[in-house]
């Protein structure tokens, strides 16, 4: 059942709760977006409630400093468990967040009215976050239960985007009991793809985990890495060709989905190979953006009309960050969706907005507008 939209009092300001860190191997790579978000926020027009996201999944009010979150000296920062926590109040409907502390009683934080969920990986972006949040009538910026746990997961991902028929490269899956059962027989199965390779976690983000292997041998230890993130393990061919992204915005009321100029990602020289968690986010000089990139007027069409097949094929909602190879052939690959794309300050998905007439600012307050007019529930 739907409710009607909320609000925290007559004439008050929204309170967005910025919900960050997170119990994935992507915990820091959360807070640094987080730091971009803190800063670059409306704090005049929003109530800014920040939650950080110990590893052990408590839940705490934290700084809103965003430079306590930022990367410092190529230092990754740190949520830690403190003796207060939050929680959502069991009081269904309520939209309240409630803090227990040793010794005390628990004290009302206030009704909030939308969460914006900063979290990357599983156990924030997978789903399970947006499922205690419908459970609580709580508004969320970003995409639902299903589309988070479809773009999470690189192999269903897959599935779907064939299924709306998008281009999708060569791929292996190991599952966990395939691997315990007869590991030899996965690496024979992936070792007739074309190398080189990409081995990655089938649910991880930000290239953790991931391996690009040119040869047979050097397999197994790909997997094992992946599987340190993931038991399940992705293995896709690589292609030749250009990487492109385009960032989708949700339209508004029953309008299509928005996209952006496609961007293309140039990884610089400078001991990077391919565009790894480094270059993503600690090493500010080894990837460029060229946003519109350099492409033919129709194809730079395909690639935006694609992007929003894609966001619609796994029911996006809010934002998403779609990436595509486009091969010396002239063809349109889907690489994969990323539904809650990175907004550190060289982040792709950011950027492409601004250089497509959207301030960081401005893309922040779309996103929350978005979600305070969509109904809690079935959609």
């Amino acid at each position: 059942m739907s409710v009607q939209p909320v609000s925290s009092a007559v004439g008050s300001k929204p309170r967005v709760a910025v919900l960050f860190g997170g119990r994935s191997s992507e915990h820091s790579v959360s807070c640094v977006t987080a730091a971009g978000v803190l800063e670059a926020i409306d704090h005049s027009k929003y109530d800014v409630v920040p939650i950080g996201i110990a590893r052990n999944g408590q839940w705490s009010l934290v700084s809103v400093d965003p430079e306590q979150w930022s990367l410092r000296s190529a230092s990754l920062p740190e949520i830690t468990a403190g003796p207060e926590s939050v929680v959502i109040s069991s009081d269904g409907g309520s939209q309240e967040l409630v803090s227990h502390a040793p010794d005390a009683m628990p004290r009302s934080l206030g009704r909030i009215d939308v969460v914006l969920p900063l979290l990357h990986g599983p156990f924030g972006e997978d789903g399970t976050l947006q499922g205690l949040l419908e459970m609580a009538d709580i508004r969320y910026v970003g995409a639902g239960v299903l589309a988070s746990a479809v773009g999470m997961d690189k192999h269903y991902m897959k599935v779907v985007f064939a299924a709306a028929g998008l281009s999708v490269g060569p791929y292996e899956v190991i599952t966990d009991r395939q691997w315990a059962q007869d590991a030899d027989a996965c690496l024979e199965r992936a070792s007739k793809l074309a190398f080189p390779l990409f081995v990655k976690p089938a649910r991880a983000g930000s290239s953790m985990g991931i391996t690009r292997v040119t040869e047979a041998a050097q397999l197994r230890a790909a997997v094992e890495t992946a599987r340190q993130h993931d038991p399940k393990v992705v293995i896709e061919a690589g292609i030749t060709g250009r990487e492109i992204e385009v960032a989708v915005l949700q339209g508004r009321g029953h309008d299509d989905p928005r996209t952006s100029q496609p961007g293309e990602i140039a990884v610089n020289d400078g001991g990077h190979e391919w565009y790894d968690f480094e270059a993503k986010y600690v090493d500010g000089a080894a990837a460029e953006l060229s946003c519109p990139a350099d492409l033919p007027d129709d194809v730079t069409t395909r690639v935006r009309e694609l992007a929003s097949v894609a966001f619609d094929a796994v029911g996006a909602e809010g934002l998403s960050r779609v990436d595509f190879f486009y091969t010396p052939d002239g063809d349109l690959v889907i690489n994969e969706i990323n539904t809650m794309p990175g907004f550190t300050p060289i982040s792709m998905y950011p950027q492409m907005w601004a250089k497509s007439g959207l301030p960081y600012t401005e893309l922040i307050d779309e996103l929350i507008s978005l979600a305070l007019e969509r109904p809690t529930g079935l959609r």
